[in-house]
């Protein structure tokens, strides 16, 4: 049990500052780390100054509402023992995200190290597989794949309408988030763009 001897006022403004990087969102280890121990989270709950939103994540009652709620949620959800996410937003959702084509999913997509082993939450996919350092980029409170590696994923799942695809890798491109090259060195993307000419 960790027991602060802090001012409360620098705990406040230590968890406040984890949460604002996620939407409001916070877990209890980090929670811990920022001086509230077991008793003092007990009591945020129930006086009601922190929402419980899944085991061991909580969000501040009165912080703004953020678009991307639902993917922070998940992605604290798929922290390791170490409080490291494992999840980055990819594939539809991705695309959603990017603003590339007209793509709502349903469910929210998600990619998780091979090794995941918690099991796929009700409204969402979990695809596994390795995801570098380049093909991920920072968003407020999780990560996502980047235009270029969302673009790869969607060519390669047989799922996906060739034509909304296209449409995705033309608003891309139009927006200079990926080059015609990259484009053309991958092959999935490639046959799209003959299959389907501007």
């Amino acid at each position: 049990m960790i027991k602060s001897h802090a001012d409360p006022r620098e705990n406040d403004q230590k968890l406040f500052e984890i949460a604002s990087a996620q939407g409001g969102y916070f877990t209890a280890r980090q929670a811990r780390a920022a001086g509230y121990y077991y008793r003092l989270q007990h009591y945020h709950r129930s006086r009601g100054n922190w929402l419980v939103i899944d085991r061991g994540i909580f969000r501040l009652r009165n912080f703004p509402d953020s678009p991307w709620e639902d993917l922070i949620r998940w992605s604290l959800w798929s922290c390791n023992r170490k409080g490291e996410p494992q999840a980055v937003v990819s594939h539809e959702t991705a695309c959603a995200y990017h603003e590339l084509g007209d793509f709502m999913p349903a469910k929210i997509h998600l990619t998780v190290p091979p090794g995941f082993r918690k099991k796929s939450p009700g409204g969402c996919v979990l695809h596994k597989a390795k995801i570098g350092t380049g093909d991920m980029e920072q968003a407020q409170g999780f990560m996502v794949t980047t235009p270029l590696r969302t673009l790869r994923d969607l060519s390669e799942s047989k799922w996906v309408e060739p034509s909304r695809l296209v449409q995705a890798v033309k608003d891309a491109l139009a927006r200079g988030m990926v080059t015609r090259e990259q484009i053309v060195k991958n092959k999935g993307l490639s046959r799209m763009l003959r299959e389907n000419p501007e």
